[in-house]
């Protein structure tokens, strides 16, 4: 009685073992699938942001482009009314 005894506690803590041992794995599976989930989440997140930056870069840009067009045109015409004075001065 007490070898089978021993025996039927020797696989019930083998079984234990082993039922622990699947809980753990499915446990790490589970923490790898969200880590996946997660790094994908964060990769998109970077697209965008990368994406929004890229947008407000050229947006910048076309500003600066459009003040220095304004700038030239400005300089321009002072250049003009500059000739026109000196002309008017020569005579």
């Amino acid at each position: 009685k007490i070898a089978i005894a021993a025996a039927v506690a020797t696989t019930l803590a083998f079984v234990g073992c082993a039922k622990k041992a699947d809980d753990a794995a499915a446990d790490a599976n589970q923490a790898a699938s969200e880590a996946v989930e997660a790094a994908s989440e964060a990769e998109a997140a970077a697209d965008a942001a990368a994406v929004e930056a890229t947008s407000e870069t050229v947006a910048e840009a076309d500003a600066a482009v459009a003040e220095a067009d304004a700038a030239a045109a400005v300089a321009v015409d002072a250049a003009a009314d500059a000739t026109a004075a000196s002309e008017a001065a020569a005579q």
